[in-house]
């Protein structure tokens, strides 16, 4: 159950259960008037021609803190005029600016960007690259400050590079505002009331060893060990980074995992029998293994404002031109990685006024290139979002795009799937996705209700793009992991252990912008590496 007051096209919970996230509201009116009863209630929204205000401006989120440690900090400006009211289009792309200083600095190393979410909002983000004693953040609106502007950080303010955990992971948590719990970990350990990592060590590898490929993982004493087991282990280098990032900046429960670097995943043994716990990218409904957010969502937060260009931030600058303006033709690009994408773009020759779905790449089934081809170039991913409706069909396993789809400004038509993501839980249907058979037999139905029952097509449109927002940034999959991890450590029986043959994963150094920690490390008791009883002393 939540509440909520809607200001224009930003939500802000009052309180919520389970995913609940508390968030800080910018101006204790909105948090009066919430506690007046005024929830779910629509602020006026600023007519054509209105002037934005730098009094009246909204700015509020984590990168404004501190002690929050990401990748890529961000934070959202919320245009509002001098009468109190929203914007809910763009007041244009330049409209403010942001600079970020340190005030005992001549230069600093902070790359910034101001993204455009042409709903009257703007996300700001911003990538150290050394850490500051303090930082200033100025926020201009025609060389005016907005709002509380400068907000200033007391430092030291770490960068994402530099290697100083917080000690205690409850603090962290507090800090990085986590939810309580997530519905996904606690299903998946659910199935292993009692995890030994000294019977795994022996079984797993015997198990899976030799025809899978698999990482074995050591964390201890917030020291990251690997062996790896098979012959394709190279996708070890997304959980290797993630892995010595989020070491980076809390300290992690010792715990011994093993981690499934393939598509499929491998536990399929039922719940009566022995299951070995298996960490993998994607789940199925039937096996029983953990999953873990992505490689390729993983990878993105990692990667935010570096050398990926798309991400759940870029997205949300780039989601095509206003909904009335929009394609109304369902879109796909793809390969030929499940046979209902070869129906799916059969389906598209015999009804292009409906569905435009074409292969950009042929690899499973390339004997039939030449009665599904020919291929078409690459799309860019933006420019998916021209066209009101967005196919999700499964790959390989789940179709890793959807958490993009979602962040953008059309409507998902999701396949009917066995497979699902760590957040797929939560998802539901008619209210974040229009739902379609696995064997697309209702596609064309679906995009003929979405078309005459537009208004409620852009609701679900909006929901979905609420709900990316809220539970698929950054932040939210820093929090997914170490909950996972610290859940998973409180099941071992048996002490996690550098095995024979394990190996130290380095964290990275940069002789160029070294960082100096002033947290003080504790002596922590082991049962408080698992309740985070640990406090953190900053000098």
């Amino acid at each position: 159950m939540a509440f909520s007051y809607s200001f224009g096209p930003i939500s802000f919970p009052l309180y919520q259960t389970l995913w609940g996230r508390p968030i800080r509201l910018p101006v204790l009116s909105l948090f009066v008037l919430c506690c007046l009863g005024l929830m779910e209630q629509t602020p006026p929204v600023a007519s054509t021609g209105a002037v934005p205000s730098a009094t009246t401006t909204l700015v509020w989120g984590s990168g404004l803190e501190a002690n929050i440690v990401l990748p890529a900090r961000f934070f959202y400006i919320q245009t509002v005029d001098s009468s109190g009211r929203n914007f809910t289009s763009s007041p244009g792309e330049n409209t403010f600016e942001v600079k970020i200083v340190s005030p005992v600095e001549q230069f600093t190393r902070i790359w910034v960007q101001v993204l455009d979410r042409r709903d009257g909002s703007f996300l700001v983000r911003y990538r150290m690259y050394a850490s500051y004693t303090d930082l200033h953040i100025h926020i201009l609106l025609n060389d005016k400050h907005v709002a509380k502007s400068p907000f200033i950080l007391k430092g030291p303010v770490y960068h994402d590079g530099c290697d100083c955990p917080q000690p205690s992971g409850s603090v962290w948590k507090e800090d990085m505002q986590c939810p309580v719990s997530f519905p996904q970990i606690e299903q998946d350990l659910a199935l292993f009331p009692r995890v030994d990592p000294d019977r795994n060590a022996l079984e797993v590898p015997q198990r899976f060893g030799q025809r899978q490929s698999l990482c074995h993982y050591t964390v201890k004493d917030n020291k990251v060990y690997i062996k790896t087991l098979g012959e394709h282990v190279g996708f070890r280098i997304f959980m290797d980074a993630f892995l010595l990032s989020l070491t980076r900046k809390v300290r992690v429960p010792d715990l011994e995992f093993f981690v499934n670097l393939g598509d499929w995943p491998l536990e399929k043994r039922r719940p009566s029998e022995r299951l070995h716990p298996i960490f993998s990218w994607c789940g199925s409904n039937d096996t029983r293994d953990i999953v873990m957010p992505t490689y390729d969502l993983t990878e993105s937060v990692l990667e935010t404002m570096g050398r990926v260009s798309l991400d759940m931030m870029s997205v949300q600058a780039n989601t095509g031109p206003p909904w009335r303006e929009k394609n109304a033709t369902a879109f796909w690009r793809g390969r030929d990685s499940r046979k209902e994408r070869l129906e799916l773009v059969k389906l598209a020759r015999a009804h292009p006024d409906m569905v435009d779905a074409a292969f950009t790449n042929f690899f499973f089934f390339k004997h039939d290139e030449s009665l599904y081809g020919p291929l078409v170039k690459h799309v860019s991913f933006f420019d998916f979002f021209k066209y009101k409706y967005q196919i999700n069909i499964d790959g390989t396993v789940a179709a890793y795009r959807l958490p993009y789809l979602l962040a953008g400004d059309s409507v998902v038509l999701k396949q009917d799937s066995g497979y699902y993501e760590h957040f797929y839980s939560q998802l539901r249907p008619w209210e974040h996705y229009i739902p379609i058979r696995a064997d697309l037999a209702d596609l064309q139905e679906k995009i003929h209700w979405a078309r005459e029952q537009d208004e409620e097509a852009r609701k679900i449109a909006v929901a979905g793009q609420q709900f990316a927002r809220n539970h698929l940034m950054g932040d939210s999959i820093f929090c997914y992991y170490y909950k996972l991890f610290q859940e998973y450590a409180k099941l071992q029986v048996t002490e996690p252990k550098i095995r024979e043959g394990m190996e130290r994963v380095e964290q990275p150094t940069d002789d160029l912008f070294p960082c100096s920690c002033h947290r003080t490390p504790q002596e922590c008791p082991r049962q408080c590496l698992f309740t985070g009883c640990c406090l953190s002393k900053v000098t």
